[in-house]
């Protein structure tokens, strides 16, 4: 598992980070899906992980990220929408996770954060679209990369809610207030012109769902997407 962390770069690089989300993948051509976004110079394949109680959906469990640990060396990036995350974290790392995001809202303290770090695993925390910004300040000595949730977790393809670029802006001065160097990745809604204004926020990671895997050339759209970041 100590490999994850070599998987992945550091946050802080020029490098805006472009994370494919495969909930709005083919699931019957997944591998074709994970080559097109690799040959478009997708950074990190993300994986939503949903139980059906922390939101309203049903996704997958460890045994697809095994499966795209074994087939890509992009990083895989998971975010935990659990009530449980306790039970999960261990088995995706050992699943080859490179990167685990758990809510504030599913956690108490940062313990769960620390464990993450001790699998040899980045770590993230991501809150509601309803809850304070503010309230990531106390954990960011223990995280790699904050979410902004964009959308109301739980399914693909929602609009960029309003108000978003001041949550994401806000996010980002917590961020360099506490002078660590972490990402500030977003999710939800997420196209060509939210990235843009996403981006001039502060984000320099992008999840994208339906604006890649949704058009007939994901290699495109993640080219197109990158254009609008940069």
């Amino acid at each position: 598992m100590m490999e994850a962390v070599s998987r992945i770069t550091e946050a802080g690089g020029e490098r805006r980070i472009i994370a494919p989300s495969v909930l709005s993948a083919d699931l019957m051509r997944l591998a074709r899906d994970i080559d097109s976004v690799s040959k478009g110079g997708a950074d990190w394949v993300h994986l939503d992980i949903m139980d059906g109680h922390f939101v309203p959906n049903l996704s997958f469990g460890p045994s697809l990220a095994k499966a795209i640990r074994g087939y890509t060396d992009l990083p895989v990036d998971t975010h935990l929408m659990l009530d449980n995350p306790q039970d999960f974290v261990e088995p995706f790392a050992k699943a080859g996770a490179d990167l685990i995001t758990v809510h504030l809202e599913a956690i108490e303290g940062p313990g769960l954060l620390e464990k993450i770090a001790g699998l040899g695993v980045r770590a993230g925390l991501s809150l509601r679209p309803d809850r304070p910004v503010e309230d990531l300040k106390p954990f960011l000595r223990y995280v790699d990369l904050v979410l902004i949730m964009t959308v109301f977790p739980g399914f693909g393809g929602q609009g960029f809610l309003p108000g978003s670029a001041e949550r994401i802006a806000e996010a980002r001065r917590l961020i360099a207030a506490c002078g660590r160097k972490i990402w500030l990745e977003v999710d939800g809604g997420i196209n060509k012109e939210t990235a843009a204004a996403a981006c001039r926020a502060g984000a320099d990671a992008f999840v994208a769902g339906n604006a890649v895997f949704g058009e007939k050339s994901p290699a495109e759209a993640v080219r197109n997407l990158r254009s609008s970041i940069n």
